[in-house]
């Protein structure tokens, strides 16, 4: 998983010349940043990009370098889990077909 301190500290000490890019798993940007580091191009991207990650908050970061997944894949897991200990609450007679029904729609509306 990618930390978005190390993205930070890459993209300030070796950003014109690609590194935070191929950290961040952007090769074909990384080439482009090491093909063109000498016109000064990449430096001055680097700098807007390296503001951008500062002002980032870790969730928007994982969200669009980690793959965002992690957090909503947790969720539904737990919410399935939820379901079916419900279901069988229900099929053993511990709670009413309304408490079923009512707790049911509060987990389907979580996921």
């Amino acid at each position: 998983m990618k930390s978005r301190t190390n993205a930070i500290l890459w993209c300030f000490f070796l950003g014109a010349f690609g590194a935070h890019k191929f950290y961040l798993g952007q090769t074909g940007w990384g080439i482009l940043y090491l093909l063109f580091c000498w016109t000064g191009i990449p430096s001055l991207a680097t700098l807007i990009e390296f503001i951008m990650l500062l002002l980032m908050s870790e969730e928007e970061f994982n969200r669009r370098f980690n793959g965002g997944a992690g957090q909503a894949t947790a969720s539904v897991k737990d919410s399935t889990s939820a379901l079916s200990d419900l279901k069988r609450l229900y099929d053993e007679g511990v709670i009413t077909a309304e408490e079923y029904e009512e707790k049911r729609k509060k987990l389907l509306k979580n996921i």
